[in-house]
């Protein structure tokens, strides 16, 4: 692969990691309410969906959400219908206190990291994007498979994914656990928690293919 294309796309990766957007954002909110374990969980779920993602624009199938409107609008659906569920899960508990108990760390752990991936593999936005990123960095005159170059150029996003967004989860740990130290806030972040995962369920609902 050339080294130029690679150091390009190290840049370009880190900018799209750092640029807000809903995938971060909810790793500073979880990082903020849940603590530093929790938003690392919730960042490797986030970044599970990448290979997911890379694996299909590698392998063509990116290609049936972009010109299906059909398959397009299935996966926009059932992802927003997901992240719907999760925000009124957040909002009806809005009264609890954000902490994790030994005893359920284990299962909230599992929970978080299923919502980081389910939340990324169903976005069909995100197969669509990863099918018009990653070939902009691929050498066509490379002996090394275009397939090949895609999912190497996918390892890297998510080791770049990782080390971002596990900061900023880390990051937003750091000022929750001042913050929770008086319950007013733990109920106004259970709102503020609702509020993002409704927010990113009608961007899904409203995006276009």
């Amino acid at each position: 692969m050339d080294l130029l294309n690679v150091l390009l796309f190290l840049g370009a990766s880190f900018l799209l990691c750092l640029s807000p957007g809903p995938d971060n954002i909810y790793v500073m909110t979880i990082g903020i309410t849940k603590g530093k374990k929790s938003s690392f969980v919730t960042t490797l779920g986030l970044s599970s969906g990448i290979i997911f993602h890379t694996l299909a624009a590698a392998l063509g199938i990116s290609l049936i959400f972009q010109n299906s409107e059909l398959a397009f609008n299935i996966l926009k659906y059932l992802g927003a219908i997901y992240l719907l569920y999760i925000s009124y899960q957040t909002f009806i508990h809005r009264n609890d206190l954000l902490h994790i108990s030994t005893k359920e760390e284990k299962k909230e752990l599992k929970a978080l990291y299923l919502k980081g991936f389910l939340m990324n593999i169903l976005n069909p936005k995100v197969s669509i994007f990863f099918l018009a990123f990653l070939p902009q960095f691929v050498n066509k005159s490379s002996s090394l498979e275009i397939s090949s170059q895609m999912i190497i150029l996918g390892l890297i996003l998510l080791t770049m994914t990782l080390i971002v967004f596990t900061s900023i989860g880390f990051i937003a740990s750091i000022f929750g656990k001042k913050l929770l130290e008086k319950p007013i806030f733990s109920k106004i972040l259970n709102y503020l928690t609702s509020f993002v995962l409704l927010s990113l369920a009608l961007k899904l609902v409203f995006s276009q293919q």
